[in-house]
């Protein structure tokens, strides 16, 4: 508990000071201030607007947690007659019939429990919009150090084809194909730039930090998520994979089905106000027949004759009804999720085991042609053709990579449950 108290505190300084910085220069730093995976769910669940109604949910259901457990209030009734005696002073307490008054504090109790459920579950919510976010900045970041190095291989490969044209071994044309393949590298890069940006903004936006320049830069590294969810889980903050229960989506449903239940029974209770004692006094006979003070005692029973509490009762019902089918819905919609990302998961995992494969074999072919080339044992399209399968399967393996961490990530979300939130 204290290790995750100063993680989100370190991270709201190292945002704070970023925003401070900004502040006294008039414009972003310059230099970006990295911040690990782990930095960035912490200064989103402890700067996170989304939390704002989830935590109200949870204010309002302790609020009318309050409110079931009040008592109410006596009354005193003075009055004055011309008949003796003349002073009339009476005291009523109301009384809470015992079913009713239980009914109604564990109708209040089990909805709190439901909030918490939902606040809990808006967490994970939160803390998976910041580990998504996170991660495809890792992704775009990996997408533009590999555009990079390819604008940097294809513009060797011109000086190359340069080299070899000027000794008498390629052609004018080798030399426009390289050049061609050259420029399109380096677009590739400047819009792969661009969309680093943008993620990096975005990344930003889930922390709450505004600014028109990226201002952070992701420091993890873009590794395979491990085959054992618990650890990166317990990073996270969301809690393990498998769960040991019902999620938090489910608890919430079926906290919410039995406060609804207990809702109902409070009003059927209700048809029967509780009574009343009442209790007090009268003097003053100014004929003095009946001196001294007077002692009165009384008992009131509300009668249900004009009103049978039906309008509440079916309220209540159809709440509990409502509930129900909320229940049901939310265990097939869960499982179903579940099942879908569980699915994603391993065919993720799968394809990345098999782009590693790939990648080796492709660089290999790729360093083997260009040295090939310039030795003039291949062709300039057969370079051209090994480095753009290397590309090609090093983008794919970045793009499975971003792929298996998202699907883990809303996997573990999803089956988070009440005892791994606390």
């Amino acid at each position: 508990m204290h290790s995750t108290t100063g993680l989100v505190l370190a991270a709201c300084c190292l945002i704070a000071s970023i925003a401070r910085a900004a502040a006294a220069q008039g414009t972003p730093p310059t230099t970006p201030t990295s911040i690990t995976r782990t930095e960035a769910v912490a200064a989103a669940l402890a700067r996170g607007a989304r939390l704002g109604v989830a935590r109200a949910d949870t204010s309002l259901a302790y609020a009318g947690l309050l409110v079931a457990r009040a008592r109410p209030n006596p009354a005193l009734v003075a009055g004055y007659s011309k008949s003796a005696p003349q002073y009339h002073v009476e005291a009523e307490l109301p009384l809470d019939l015992p079913g009713l008054r239980a009914a109604r504090i564990r109708a209040a109790q089990v909805g709190r429990d439901a909030a918490q459920y939902r606040f809990a579950f808006a967490r994970a919510a939160v803390a998976l919009g910041a580990d998504t976010t996170y991660t495809l900045a890792l992704a775009a970041r990996e997408r533009l150090r590999l555009s990079r190095r390819n604008a940097q291989d294809a513009d060797s490969l011109r000086v190359i084809a340069e080299k070899r044209r000027d000794a008498g071994d390629a052609s004018d044309l080798d030399v426009e194909l390289a050049t061609v393949n050259a420029g399109q590298q380096a677009n590739a890069a400047a819009a792969d730039s661009l969309a680093y940006v943008s993620a990096v903004l975005d990344l930003q936006s889930a922390l709450g930090l505004a600014a028109d320049e990226a201002t952070l830069a992701p420091a993890d590294s873009l590794a395979a998520p491990p085959d054992e969810p618990a650890p990166a889980g317990a990073s996270l903050g969301i809690g393990p994979d498998v769960p040991a229960g019902p999620t938090l989506q489910i608890a919430a449903a079926r906290a919410s089905v039995e406060s609804a239940r207990l809702g109902a029974l409070a009003e059927r209770r209700s048809v029967w106000a509780g009574p009343a004692i009442t209790a007090g006094f009268e003097t003053r006979d100014p004929k003095g027949d009946e001196p001294g003070v007077l002692p009165t005692v009384g008992v009131t029973i509300p009668l249900p004759l004009l009103n049978r509490n039906r309008g509440p009762i079916a309220q209540a019902d159809a709440e509990h009804e409502r509930a129900r089918a909320e229940l049901a819905l939310a265990e097939v919609e869960n499982r179903t999720e579940i099942a879908r990302e569980r699915r994603e998961l391993a065919v993720a995992l799968e394809k990345v085991r098999r782009d590693r494969q790939l990648l080796d074999a492709a660089e290999r072919i790729a360093a083997k042609s260009l040295v090939a080339y310039r030795e003039g044992a291949a062709a300039l399209p057969g370079a051209l053709e090994a480095q753009r399968n290397a590309r090609d399967v090093l983008a794919q393996y970045v793009a499975d990579l971003s792929d298996a961490w998202i699907a883990a990530s809303i996997l573990r979300a999803l089956t988070l449950t009440p005892d791994a939130s606390r």
